[in-house]
């Protein structure tokens, strides 16, 4: 007789003010149609937050929420050896440049167009 397993399943939990962040794919051209060679080395990288420390989510002046999409600069980031494609960072809240936001139009908001 065999004994079913319990599946685990890893995952990673950012300590201090760090964020995990899974990285955006590397622009292999840009918008104007240059291609860029794989060893163009580019200082800061879009991703989108995986999970934050509860460092950062109990901190209110921190605006940094999960899925939100940042800028970061990777010079401090850890990469985590936890999936084959290592698209995972654990990066320092200092290190993160900028968050994307959209803006709602008031129209949008109020249901009238």
């Amino acid at each position: 007789m065999s004994k079913a397993r319990a599946k685990v399943f890893e995952y990673v939990e950012p300590i201090g003010a760090r964020v995990l962040v899974r990285k955006d794919e590397p622009k292999r051209e840009t918008k104007g149609g240059i291609a860029l060679p794989d060893a163009a080395e580019i200082p800061t990288i879009t991703g989108r937050i995986v999970t934050i420390s509860a460092l950062v989510e109990n901190d209110p002046d921190m605006p940094l929420r999960q899925y939100d999409k940042i800028l970061f600069h990777p010079k401090e980031a850890i990469p985590v050896d936890l999936e084959h494609d290592n698209q995972l960072f654990v990066v320092p809240v200092e290190d993160v440049v900028a968050v994307f936001r959209r803006e709602e139009s008031e129209n949008s908001s109020t249901g009238e167009e």
